[in-house]
């Protein structure tokens, strides 16, 4: 067998190896936490207080893990076969929000014959929070002209360290004129099964 199948065996069997450190990491094989917890479908509800109007959400909370690349030789037999691997030392999380709503109203009867038309006023809100219940990151948006169905991504836009202890994630979508639905999760910022599958070792570095 020549050095370069050799080289490629190699390489295909650590990107196995480290597909299932990967993997454990994500929440019922997703790479976010929901709020209510289920399926696509599962959101938080309620009625405005004269019984026609619905106002429906859902919550996620996408943390991303991000990381800077450093070369290394390729695994013992294919030295020369240098890549881009990712450095354990720059492991970091970057959060994501992702907001989804919808709205509904009675047609005359209370909480029968709803509708979805219209454009709807809402406003997104997530506040992330470390053990000490000190705010860490905050995102904000007001939407205007929006489907009475709907979902958003809003980056966060600040870094989150490995390892800094269980957050807090709390947040809240609001209806403008009917009412606000409001939840929260618990997220833990642990690097080690990422930084333990991106160690040389793991990678098949000689």
């Amino acid at each position: 067998m020549n050095r370069t199948r050799t080289a490629a065996l190699v390489l295909a069997a650590v990107a196995a190896a480290l597909a299932p450190a990967l993997a454990a990491t994500a929440a019922d094989g997703t790479a976010y936490l929901q709020d209510p917890s289920g399926g696509e479908k599962a959101m938080k509800s309620m009625w405005t207080k004269d019984d026609m109007h619905k106002v429906e959400a859902q919550f996620r909370f996408i943390p991303s893990i991000q990381y800077k690349t450093v070369m290394r030789r390729g695994p013992k037999g294919a030295e020369e076969y240098e890549r881009k691997a990712p450095d354990p030392k720059t492991l970091a999380w970057e959060p994501a929000y992702e907001f989804a709503w919808s709205v509904a109203d009675s047609q005359g009867v209370k909480k029968v014959l709803t509708t979805k038309d219209g454009k709807q006023v809402l406003v997104l809100h997530a506040v992330l929070r470390d053990a000490r219940r000190a705010e860490v990151a905050q995102v904000h948006q007001e939407l205007k002209n929006r489907p009475a169905t709907g979902r958003t991504k809003v980056p966060g836009g600040k870094r989150v360290a490995c390892d800094t202890g269980t957050y807090t994630v709390e947040w809240s979508v609001t209806r403008t004129g009917y009412g606000t639905l409001k939840g929260s999760l618990p997220w833990d910022s642990s690097c080690e099964q990422y930084r333990t599958a991106f160690t040389p070792r793991n990678q098949g570095a000689s």
